[in-house]
């Protein structure tokens, strides 16, 4: 069960590999979360990071999960919350594409909408399900600013974290009243592997400012999150610009 600050003594990890979700759970385990999941394809990098979080003193289990595999999503992650409650499950896969490349390849552009937002279609409705079944938790949803407002440079990864973004914005209304959160994180460009080489745009942040910002959120029992904070101000106006205004400026 959560202690009295909102934080998760049991943490579900979609998206065991992913950087900004291993900040968070090295934050949390170093408040209180004492038993971690960490579902992803198997491979060596799951099991690193495994063994990462168990020199923190987690106990650490992996599950295999593919986000493009939606018909296994069910029984892999049921397996899970067979085993005991789940204080907080977040959704952290995803993947950034390649633009250029994309628009000319359909196939690779679905690959794009099927993994951030289809696939979290699917496990996020299974995790509220059980959430709800064991009457308390919380579903912390990995969005993005790109979904605020699609751009020129990658309207097909926006466009798919904006579907995932109204998405969770939805379940967390359907879940009102039951017992479970939802939390949408909106980050703006993180330094991560995945986005390595591109030019860093401004107000970059880190994998562990997000990860204390997600702490912060749970504490306040926050509906969204944004990291850093300032990008609210800065998409709102963004967001209002005049289409013809917004395609001349350098995003």
């Amino acid at each position: 069960m959560k202690d009295a600050f909102g934080l998760p003594q049991s943490l579900l990890v979609l998206g065991g590999t992913s950087e900004i979700a291993l900040a968070v759970a090295r934050r949390l385990i170093a408040r209180r979360t004492r038993t971690v999941w960490l579902a992803g394809r198997p491979s060596p990098g799951l099991d690193a990071a495994a063994d990462q979080l168990r020199g923190l003193g987690a106990e650490v289990r992996t599950v295999a999960f593919d986000a493009l595999d939606p018909a296994t999503h069910e029984e892999a992650l049921g397996k899970v919350f067979a085993e005991d409650d789940v204080d907080m499950v977040l959704l952290a896969f995803g993947t950034l594409g390649d633009q250029a490349r994309d628009e000319r390849d359909p196939a690779a552009a679905v690959r794009v909408a099927q993994t951030n937002y289809t696939g979290a279609v699917s496990a996020g409705l299974v995790c509220a399900g059980a959430l709800q079944a064991q009457g308390h938790g919380s579903l912390v949803v990995l969005s993005s600013v790109a979904g605020e407002r699609a751009r020129r440079a990658n309207f097909i990864y926006g466009s798919s974290k904006a579907g995932l973004d109204a998405f969770a914005q939805g379940l967390g209304d359907a879940l009102y009243g039951t017992g479970v959160q939802v939390m949408v994180v909106r980050p703006g460009f993180v330094r991560t592997r995945m986005t390595a080489g591109l030019p860093e745009a401004p107000l970059a942040t880190t994998p562990e400012a997000v990860a204390s910002a997600v702490e912060l959120g749970l504490r306040r029992r926050s509906e969204t999150v944004w990291v850093p904070g300032t990008l609210r101000l800065v998409m709102s106006a963004l967001r209002h610009l005049p289409r013809g205004v917004f395609r001349r400026l350098p995003v």
